[in-house]
């Protein structure tokens, strides 16, 4: 069932199956599949200007398309970037945040490097 928000037969739905179908054949989990399809259709729902609302950064990242390929074949730390990182602890409301670099983010939001 594709995320809410986006109607059956539309291009986001079939985006959103097609993503959940190849997940599953590379052996992940239904649960996983579907969470990661939904971010995904979310994302690029966000950058069309087609949600409701949307974060700085889902504006502003490279697509989801791209981003998987370029940050998953690069030596040095991986995961998150550091404006992921910073919108967290924003949303978490932890106190210094704009002066702290990235590893002082993941430890600050009790994430493992």
């Amino acid at each position: 069932m594709p995320p809410r928000g986006v109607k059956k037969g539309t291009k986001r739905a079939r985006q959103y199956e097609h993503i959940k179908d190849s997940l599953r054949e590379q052996g992940k989990s239904e649960g996983t599949a579907e969470e990661i399809a939904a971010r995904t259709v979310n994302k690029e729902r966000a950058r069309n200007g087609e949600a409701r609302t949307s974060s700085k950064l889902s504006k502003e990242d490279i697509a989801s398309g791209r981003r998987g390929g370029l940050r998953s074949n690069r030596k040095g730390p991986r995961g998150r970037t550091r404006e992921q990182l910073y919108e967290e602890a924003r949303g978490r409301n932890i106190r210094g945040r704009s002066k702290m670099s990235k590893a002082q983010l993941q430890r600050a939001l009790g994430e493992r490097s």
